[in-house]
């Protein structure tokens, strides 16, 4: 760890601090890392939670762990799971929603199944394997101070005692919803009004209950509300909702968690993992940046559960960022990209959001109240929303998360690409493509890959895309081309350098 001296000065400073080293932060310093930026991940536990918590991600996390290089060590403790059904009291669907248990355009599943302390193990072992990266458990955050030049960064090393001040040129906030960083950065939080305390119970069986089956199941129950969700292996877990003169210490005790597990199994055959009481939250933060403090994941905003997307939203904050910091940290963009990172996706994780409560007023309502809510059953797609504002050409197919195909030599697009801007042209195009993209990968799409079948449903002779795999922009002949990558260059605030 690079210490300030007696003067306030370090001969190399790092280049980003990350406070908090689950998911979201061991994600977004990895993506740092193959991008050469030097990083400290700090964290005052002494060890990853060994107990699950998040336990759903969907393909477009997949995506980012392949481009971390993790996603086959993944795949053995994954489970790819059809979808969600919600049915009220008497057990009637109301709304179904299911998913594909087939490759999806994003070259994986919809939706997998997994167990949080696996991803954090792999996700830390691999930042153990990368060069410029120091992390730090059991340190704590004590203070963040913005100069001119960096941040200090007090810290204190909860294992001595000893209070440490180091430096960075920008500090990330991944550490959850009681963000110091965010603390620090003043920013406050938008309320879109929806508190709900929660019993979360995971078991793990004793023998296989295939009768519980695979799907996620929302009961709309009046009486109290529950989720059922089958985990990886023999892991199960049911959410409950709690009664506001229900106390939280109590009902986290065996007796009276398995009178309320009753209707599905007994203790003779599951063993309790984790119970716990938490407070489904529906926020989003007023400022993801101040300068050069920075927060994601928790920090930024919080979901309530229902649509499984809570962890993915601080995973795609990741993938967002890390690339604008690189690229600010190389000086082949403008500080300005920077502000992009709030703009484009604060408004999309919104939508989840938001989505996620409309969902919940659905499995709050029975009886009438369900028949007013849905004429079912109806069918549920995930949605897929824009990005904001930012760094694309804001035309209708730009901002949305562009396919992964696999390209004539069987490999998977991000595969060849690496964790950079792409230029993706059809064969006729791809020599005039490369003289105007000074700096960018061209990759010529064969006849009769589905690359180029996706450049003829969008119309286009090009498509540009970003290192987080969003779309940047597509183009139809040489002068669209030059226009869209002059746009780009200037909404990125750079010129680029190349490659």
């Amino acid at each position: 760890m690079r210490f300030l001296n007696s003067n306030g000065t370090v001969e190399n400073p790092y280049d980003v601090v990350i406070v908090g080293m689950g998911p979201v932060g061991a994600t977004l310093a990895n993506l740092l890392a193959i991008r050469h930026v030097r990083v400290l991940v700090l964290d005052r536990e002494a060890d990853s939670y060994r107990l699950p918590r998040a336990v759903q991600f969907d393909g477009e996390c997949m995506r980012v762990f392949q481009t971390i290089g993790i996603a086959a060590e993944l795949l053995p403790d994954l489970l790819v799971v059809p979808g969600m059904r919600f049915v009220d009291a008497a057990g009637r669907l109301l709304i179904d929603w299911t998913r594909p248990t087939s490759l999806g355009p994003q070259g994986w599943h919809a939706s997998y199944r997994f167990h949080q302390p696996n991803l954090e193990r792999t996700l830390r072992e691999r930042l153990e394997t990368r060069t410029g990266v120091d992390t730090r458990s059991l340190h704590e955050v004590c203070s963040v101070e913005p100069r001119d030049e960096g941040v200090d960064v007090r810290v204190k090393d909860l294992a001595t005692g000893r209070l440490l001040r180091v430096r960075a040129r920008f500090v990330v906030g991944c550490d959850g919803a009681r963000s110091t960083v965010r603390h620090f950065m003043g920013t406050e939080l938008d309320d879109l009004k929806s508190h709900e305390r929660w019993l979360v119970v995971d078991v793990i069986l004793k023998h296989d209950r295939p009768d519980l089956g695979d799907y996620a199941i929302q009961y709309c129950d009046r009486a109290r509300p529950v989720t059922y969700i089958r985990g990886i292996g023999m892991r199960r877990r049911w959410e409950l909702m709690l009664r506001p003169d229900e106390d939280a210490a109590t009902m986290v005790r065996p007796d009276r968690i398995w009178p309320l597990l009753s209707r599905w199994l007994t203790p003779d055959e599951a063993t309790l993992e984790r119970p716990a009481v938490y407070t489904f939250h529906s926020v989003v933060a007023r400022g993801w940046r101040r300068g050069r403090l920075l927060i994601a994941g928790d920090a930024a905003h919080q979901t309530p559960p229902f649509m499984g997307q809570g962890m993915c939203a601080g995973i795609r904050d990741a993938s967002n960022l890390a690339w604008k910091l690189a690229d600010v940290l190389s000086g082949s963009a403008a500080d300005a990209l920077l502000d992009t990172y709030e703009s484009e996706r604060s408004p999309h994780v919104r939508e989840f959001i938001e989505t996620a409560l409309r969902l919940g007023a659905v499995i709050r309502a029975t009886g009438d109240d369900a028949a007013a809510t849905t004429v079912g059953p109806q069918q549920f797609e995930t949605p897929q929303p824009r990005l904001g504002p930012g760094a694309h050409d804001g035309s209708a197919a730009a901002g949305r998360i562009a396919p992964q195909p696999r390209l004539g030599d069987d490999t998977l697009l991000d595969d060849t690409v690496g964790y950079r801007d792409v230029l993706v042209a059809t064969p006729e195009f791809a020599n005039e493509a490369q003289s105007l993209a000074k700096g960018i990968t061209v990759l010529a799409a064969a006849n009769g890959e589905v690359a180029a079948k996706w450049l003829r449903q969008l119309g286009a002779q090009a498509a540009l895309i970003r290192p987080d795999r969003y779309l940047a922009g597509i183009a139809g002949d040489s002068r669209s081309l030059a226009e869209l990558l002059s746009t780009y260059a200037r909404r990125c605030a750079r010129a680029r350098a190349a490659a």
